[in-house]
């Protein structure tokens, strides 16, 4: 089986990271799926940022939670790209959509928007937040969700079967053939972030793993089944 490919926040080696730029380079690229961050703005609008703080991505200084969609709406997210909303982000691409809750409180309002969108068969909700999961679990109960994990991952397998998840997303220096072992015996796809260079591939290869997420169009080709 070829590996997963999933576009980091769009493809964000090449484009501003999280924005409609980013997650339309990253499907003409031909990654599988597209993976991006969500949290709260102060007015409970569900925007695409990946940090709490808008001062690394932006031209901004502050909060997500302590501004509003307008606020954020006139920052520059680079090249004169706009931090999106969700369905924006949802809209902007035709395939599978992997979401990041980063801000617990928002799992609610993403399972909203989830229904609202009629987005299921093509999203996967994720996150490092053992509770914003089971907290989607239980408000949408036939949606895939995956547990993300950097040092936590030798407890990954276990955690993602409590919570009723099918696949885990581990840091690639974190991940060990124990962990993949456990992993694959419970059911669990595994995938690892962040896959950017050759040596990364190797060791992905090395592993076993069944997908990569990377920032990269050299990874996309590298792993698509033509290369």
């Amino acid at each position: 089986m070829p590996l997963l490919t999933v576009g980091h926040r769009g493809l964000m080696a090449v484009e501003p990271e999280n924005t409609l730029r980013s997650f339309r380079r990253a499907e003409e690229a031909g990654v599988d799926e597209v993976e991006l961050d969500v949290h709260l703005s102060k007015d409970g609008a569900l925007v695409v940022m990946h940090d709490a703080a808008v001062d690394r991505t932006t031209d901004g200084t502050g909060l997500i939670a302590d501004l509003t969609l307008a606020e954020l709406r006139a920052l520059d997210a680079g090249g004169g790209e706009r931090v999106p909303v969700f369905a924006e982000a949802a809209g902007a691409v035709a395939g599978p959509v992997q979401a990041e809750i980063k801000d617990a409180a928002a799992a609610r309002v993403l399972a909203g928007e989830i229904e609202r969108l009629r987005l299921r068969g093509r999203i996967t909700v994720i996150s490092f937040h053992d509770a914003a999961l089971r907290e989607t679990r239980a408000l949408l109960p036939d949606v895939p969700l995956a547990l993300v994990t950097g040092r936590s991952t030798p407890s990954a397998p276990e955690r993602a079967v409590e919570i009723g998840a099918s696949m885990i997303s581990c840091e690639l220096a974190h991940l060990d053939t124990g962990v993949v072992a456990r992993a694959h015996a419970a059911g669990l796809r595994v995938i690892s972030w962040t896959v950017n260079t050759p040596a990364d591939l190797a060791r992905v290869r090395e592993l076993g793993l069944d997908g990569v997420v990377t920032d990269t169009p050299e990874i996309v080709r590298a792993v698509s089944p033509a290369a």
